[in-house]
C-alpha cells in the first residue's frame, strides 16, 4: 500500500501525494524543511526542529500555513500512521503555486508535506572504524546571500560539495565559508577534540545551528569536558587528537582521515566514543 503521507491538511496514499508542477518548491527551491528522528515512536526535539523550521520561514518570509500545535499533531499523527518506531521524518513547506515568473507574493496556499519513513545515513561498521572526509572548494552560503542557517529547499551547494566528496571516494564533504573557515560538512556539523577541549565552529562561521549540535555541546558540559565555539581552519581539524560529526541522522561518528591525513590514531577516539553513548541513551530515554 505505501505510505501516508501528510499533504496539506489530511493524510494520502503514498500514490496520492502530489503538488502542482507550478508549486514555486519545485520551480525555485522556495521553501524551507527539516529533517526529524523518531526514537521508541516518538517525535524526538519536535519543538526545536519546529522553532528552527518557522525562523527559517520568516527569513524569507514564507507563511507556514500552520501554527505549531496543528503541525506537531501532523507530524504525530504521520508517525503513527506509519508506525514508525526508529525512524526519519522528512517535513516540507513549499511557498506554493504560481507561474513561472520569480514573484513569491502571487503563490497562494504553500504545501505542507510530511513524511515519515525509515533511514540509515551510515553503515554501522562506519560508526566503528570511523569516516574519510575531504576539503571541497563549494563553500557556504555567504552571509548576505541566503543566510547558512536557513534550512531551505535550495540545497545545491551542500549536494556540490557532497558530488565531489563522492567522485574522491570520501564519505563526506567538509565546506569552508567565504573567508575560509570551516564551516561545516555537507550534512552535519563539525566537532574537533584538542587536547582534552571541544571545538567547533560558531553559527555565525556558516554552521547550521544544529539540533544534535546542541544537544551533543550540552552533554559534554555535563561530562565536564570544555566546549568551545571559534574559528577554525583546515590546520586545526589536520592537527585533531579526534574529530566527529554530529547531526539528525548521522547521531554522532568519529572521521579517522580527512585530505589523506589521519586524525588522531586513525580510530574514533574516547571522546567521540563516550558522547556517541551519552547521545544515543539520551534519545532513546
Amino acid at each position: 500500500m505505501g505510505l501516508k503521507i501528510w499533504l496539506n491538511d489530511r493524510l494520502v496514499n503514498e500514490r496520492d501525494a502530489k503538488i502542482s508542477v507550478f508549486d514555486h518548491g519545485l520551480l525555485y527551491g522556495d521553501g524551507v524543511f527539516e529533517g526529524i528522528r523518531v526514537y521508541n515512536g516518538k517525535v524526538f526535539e519536535g519543538s526545536a526542529h519546529l522553532k528552527r523550521l518557522y525562523e527559517s520561514a520568516k527569513v524569507i518570509m514564507l507563511d507556514v500555513p500552520m501554527d505549531i500545535d496543528t503541525l506537531t499533531d501532523a507530524m504525530e499523527q504521520t508517525v503513527r500512521a506509519n508506525n514508525v518506531q526508529d525512524g526519519y521524518i522528512r517535513l516540507i513547506v513549499t511557498r506554493g503555486t504560481g507561474d513561472l515568473g520569480l514573484n513569491p507574493f502571487i503563490c497562494k496556499h504553500g504545501a505542507t508535506i510530511i513524511i515519515a519513513s525509515e533511514i540509515q545515513l551510515y553503515p554501522e561498521e562506519l560508526y566503528e572504524k570511523g569516516l574519510r572526509v575531504v576539503s571541497v572548494s563549494s563553500i557556504r552560503n555567504h552571509p548576505l546571500s541566503c543566510p547558512p542557517q536557513v534550512k531551505s529547499l535550495n540545497y545545491l551547494n551542500n549536494i556540490l560539495a557532497k558530488i565531489e566528496a563522492i567522485q574522491t571516494g570520501a564519505d563526506e564533504a567538509i565546506m569552508y565559508n567565504h573567508l575560509g573557515y570551516v564551516a561545516e560538512a555537507s550534512g552535519d556539523n563539525v566537532f574537533i577534540v584538542r587536547e582534552g577541549v571541544i571545538c567547533t565552529p560558531p553559527v555565525q562561521a556558516g554552521s547550521l545551528d544544529g539540533i544534535t549540535r546542541n544537544i551533543v555541546i550540552e552533554l559534554a558540559k555535563k561530562e565536564n569536558i570544555q566546549v568551545e565555539e571559534k574559528d577554525l581552519t583546515r590546520f586545526d581539524l589536520y592537527v585533531a587528537d579526534e574529530m566527529f560529526l554530529t547531526g539528525t541522522a548521522a547521531e554522532v561518528i568519529g572521521v579517522i582521515d580527512m585530505d589523506g591525513r589521519v586524525i588522531g590514531d586513525g580510530v574514533p577516539g574516547p571522546v567521540t566514543k563516550r558522547l556517541r553513548q551519552r547521545f544515543f541513551d539520551y534519545a532513546r530515554s
